[in-house]
């Protein structure tokens, strides 16, 4: 009964005209973002920071992520299309979408895309909302102590699940954590890595961070990138998949929806792990897994279902524990922060009508995104052909004059610009930015929740694993390390013994 009263409470607050009219601009700019590769959620959402705090909270999530599982409908056209994917996650949407394409069952693929996509949002917002308040119960009974360990476990999934070498992404964690203590120390009230600059006392600006890290680097980055795009859409118009297609995609779609609700509800465990693992599951249960790579449409099915999941599942813990699940709602959880709102599990309490809001909007962008994709799939097609020299330099400056804006502060602006210079660096030494975004937002409240537990236990370090569930998270935390070093240790083992046998 509590859930439905609670989604009353939500459609009462999504079906609201202005509601539902950021819920269209939402889910319609996330859609346009994922037809165009090399752009993505990440630089949207940073590059409209700025717009969203002269708005509702409410209204202000909602618009956020209809931008962000959106852009994950969007993703597969050009991936099936053009075998480009606008998102990292339809990546492998490509590989079997793209061949039926080749083979004139574009209109196919594009539809099976769209309806895996489709039931995955609608079961996937199911499981949000029945999930979602029962962990919120759970995570009331956490102290200092627990939130520290689940925070630092947080991390350190971000960092082992990243792509890229573990070494560099756990460096990057450090950095966040290290920007984050940038400005005046709450507790002291003394100016911490500041440099004497006065406009840092306040620490360093998210929408600087997010916008330089993300749309100035990434902007910049796929400018050396070939702007022809041939885009493959024969018999796009016939969107109507057979009954054995429908069939053979139906329990895929299933099993996908599944396992992305799964790995989207775990801290660190991006929308891109779920689509692969959704895929490489197909071809092992299938009776003829060579049928796969040659326009299987399962492995269209499937993945898109998983990546659908998992994007409507990271605000679980995003919202209920105050821990985001990835880079982008790392971007979504320091836009409610910025605006006064600690997500967390008081926010069921406190703000009841923010968390039901977004779920009854989840189940009302499902449905427009399903109207949206089939009926204009020619637009999108052609939108993929808009040359990016045209695109670039008006995203660049918009997030500048949002920048400049929110403090009327040119440092704001000469700041983000430098710390894209680093952002393009850092990707050019293979350094991914997300566990960065990630340490910068948990940074504070790891620093806070550490010294309250010490606070509380008079300096006693022994009280993060005198507390069973803290115990329980740093083992796993520490857990996850080991399997992950292991590998390298004897692979070094190895050499070394094999280089004193050749000796």
């Amino acid at each position: 009964m509590e859930i439905l009263s609670g989604l009353a409470l939500g459609f009462g607050v999504a079906l609201s005209l202005k509601t539902l009219a950021y819920c269209f601009v939402g889910v319609l700019l996330g859609t346009m973002i994922g037809v165009l590769p090399g752009i993505g959620p990440l630089v949207t959402i940073a590059m409209l920071l700025p717009i969203t705090f002269g708005l509702e909270p409410v209204n202000s999530l909602i618009m956020l992520a209809g931008i962000f599982y959106g852009a994950q409908y969007g993703g597969s056209t050009t991936a099936i299309l053009v075998n480009m994917p606008g998102e990292v996650s339809s990546a492998v949407t490509a590989i079997d979408g793209y061949q039926m394409a080749r083979q004139g069952r574009a209109g196919a693929a594009l539809a099976t895309a769209a309806v895996a996509s489709f039931v995955a949002g609608i079961i996937s917002t199911v499981i949000v909302a029945t999930l979602g308040p029962l962990v919120g119960v759970w995570a009331l009974e956490f102290g200092a102590a627990e939130y520290f360990s689940l925070m630092f476990m947080g991390l350190v999934f971000s960092a082992v699940l990243a792509h890229g070498d573990l070494v560099k992404a756990l460096a990057m964690v450090v950095v966040g954590l290290l920007l984050g203590m940038v400005g005046t120390d709450v507790t002291s009230g003394l100016p911490r890595y500041t440099l004497g600059i006065t406009e840092l006392l306040d620490g360093i600006g998210f929408t600087v961070l997010a916008v330089g890290l993300f749309a100035v680097a990434e902007i910049v980055q796929n400018l050396s990138s070939n702007e022809k795009v041939e885009v493959f859409s024969k018999n796009v118009g016939n969107l109507m998949p057979t009954w054995q297609d429908m069939k053979q995609a139906m329990s895929p779609t299933l099993r996908g929806t599944a396992l992305g609700s799964f790995f989207g509800a775990l801290p660190g465990m991006t929308a891109s792990i779920a689509s692969f693992s959704a895929y490489m599951l197909e071809k092992k249960i299938s009776r003829d897994p060579s049928r796969f790579g040659k326009g299987a449409i399962e492995g269209v099915a499937a993945p898109e279902a998983a990546n659908n999941a998992a994007a409507q599942t990271h605000f679980i813990p995003t919202l209920t524990l105050g821990i985001p699940a990835t880079a982008v709602m790392a971007l979504m959880l320091g836009a409610l922060t910025m605006q006064g709102i600690q997500p967390g599990p008081d926010v069921m309490t406190s703000k009841p009508e923010l968390f039901w809001g977004l779920v009854a909007s989840m189940f009302i962008g499902n449905v427009l995104l399903l109207v949206l994709n089939l009926p204009l799939v020619g637009i999108w097609a052609r939108l993929t052909q808009v040359p990016y020299r045209w695109l670039y330099p008006a995203i660049l400056m918009f997030a500048a004059v949002g920048n400049y804006s929110l403090n009327n502060s040119a440092m704001d602006v000469y700041l983000c610009a430098l710390i894209g210079v680093f952002g393009y660096i850092f990707s050019r030494l293979g350094c991914p930015p997300a566990p960065l975004i990630l340490g910068y937002v948990l940074g504070p409240m790891l620093e806070e929740n550490l010294r309250r537990a010490l606070l509380m236990s008079n300096g006693d370090f022994s009280v993060f694993v005198s507390r069973p569930i803290s115990l329980a998270f740093l083992s796993v935390t520490f857990g996850l390390l080991v399997l992950m070093v292991m590998p390298a240790v004897r692979m070094r083992r190895k050499t070394v013994i094999d280089s004193s046998d050749n000796d």
